[in-house]
Formats: structure tokens, C-alpha cells, sequence
């Protein structure tokens, strides 16, 4: 029987492609590809990467996008990208605390979507999404 076997692929859409991918570049810290497809920005995330993209429907006007699906991201120091995020003005959903898989808190992107960054193992220097 066919079957899924885990997840390969993440992307998150928004209207604002260029302020999506300064946000996720410039605030968070992500490392674009060198080659994008029309209208999508994929980051160089380990091990599975991570993209924001046009919509292929128009999405609705709904303020908490992706409710209900929980979206982790594997930093180096979730106190410290904690700190910094506050510093750039990035709404916190909740401040850091301790969990089943590390460190972590999450924060609202400008676009909507609900991110938890949590604390893992340092990346190797060539695997690392974060910079």
C-alpha cells in the first residue's frame, strides 16, 4: 500500500513575497538559495527546507494564518533569537520556556503565521539554516 512517509517540504504563503523574504533573511536569520522558483522564496534549512510563496488560491482574510498547525524551527539559542526578535519589534506569542524537545518560544511573523523556535544541538558549520 502507497503511505506517506514524513514530512519533505514546508511552505507558507503570503501576498508579500519581498517583505516575506526580507523578514525570514533579514530579522530571523534564514539563508535563501541561489535559484527560486517564480514566486517562491526556498530557504536553506536542514533537513527540511523551508519556503514562502505566492498563493496558489487567494487566501482569506483570516489574522492567525496556519491556526492550528504548529510550525518548529530548530535554532541555535532560543533565548538569544528570543531577545533579538523582541528587540526588532517581532510579536511574541509566548517568552521561552522549557518543553519536551528543548528550549523554546514562538513568535508571530508579519504575515500571520504562529513560528516556535526551539534550542537543538548546534549545526554543523555546512548544515546551518541559521547564520
Amino acid at each position: 500500500m502507497a503511505h506517506l512517509i514524513g514530512p519533505d517540504f514546508i511552505g507558507i504563503q503570503t501576498e508579500e513575497l519581498v517583505a516575506a523574504r526580507d523578514f525570514y533573511t533579514d530579522i530571523v536569520g534564514l539563508k535563501p538559495m541561489p535559484q527560486n522558483p517564480t514566486g517562491a522564496v526556498v530557504f536553506d534549512t536542514k533537513p527540511i527546507p523551508f519556503a514562502v510563496r505566492t498563493p496558489l488560491q487567494p487566501l482569506s482574510e483570516q489574522a492567525n494564518r496556519g491556526e492550528g498547525i504548529a510550525l518548529w524551527f530548530g535554532c541555535d539559542d532560543a533565548d538569544a533569537l528570543h531577545a533579538h526578535l523582541t528587540a526588532c519589534d517581532i510579536e511574541i506569542v509566548f517568552a521561552p520556556k522549557d518543553g519536551p524537545f528543548g528550549r523554546y518560544f514562538a513568535f508571530r511573523d508579519p504575515f500571520g503565521y504562529t513560528i516556535t523556535a526551539h534550542t537543538t544541538a548546534a549545526p554543523s558549520s555546512d548544515s546551518s539554516g541559521m547564520s
